[in-house]
């Protein structure tokens, strides 16, 4: 059993009308039968991933501004000796961020990778993943 709005009702005698059967359970069966059905995947732990990887996003566009802002003070409050020291030990961290980035881009490929052939295999058989 399904409830219609009166438009949806109204669409439905229509369209059973033009059928021209003459038992609703017969034209509903036919309609449901002869067209193909599509079922919706929805993958949790891509979206998850994708949350995850625009929260990292946010958090590395703030430690730009943090190293801005550090490099600022640095040479306003030190000497230019003193400073560049800072300098470098802060470069070693950024090096490491920036491997960290790298690792990240190319899991997010993978990602990307796996999802489009999921999707290939998808548009072949009854279902679409929305991702």
């Amino acid at each position: 059993m399904f409830r219609l709005n009166d438009e949806d009702n109204a669409k439905f005698l229509s369209l059973f009308e033009q059928s021209g059967m003459k038992i609703k359970a017969h034209f509903i069966t036919s309609v449901l039968f002869s067209k193909e059905i599509k079922s919706v995947k929805f993958d949790k732990s891509v979206l998850d991933f994708y949350i995850k990887l625009t929260e990292l996003y946010g958090q590395f566009r703030a430690v730009g501004v943090n190293y801005n802002q550090i490099v600022k003070i640095l040479y306003r409050n030190f000497s230019e000796k003193k400073a560049a020291a800072y300098l470098f030990k802060l470069e070693k961290q950024t090096a490491q961020m920036v491997a960290i980035c790298k690792e990240i881009m190319a899991i997010s490929q993978q990602l990307e990778q796996h999802i489009t052939e999921k999707i290939m295999t998808c548009k072949t058989s009854n279902f679409i993943l929305y991702i």
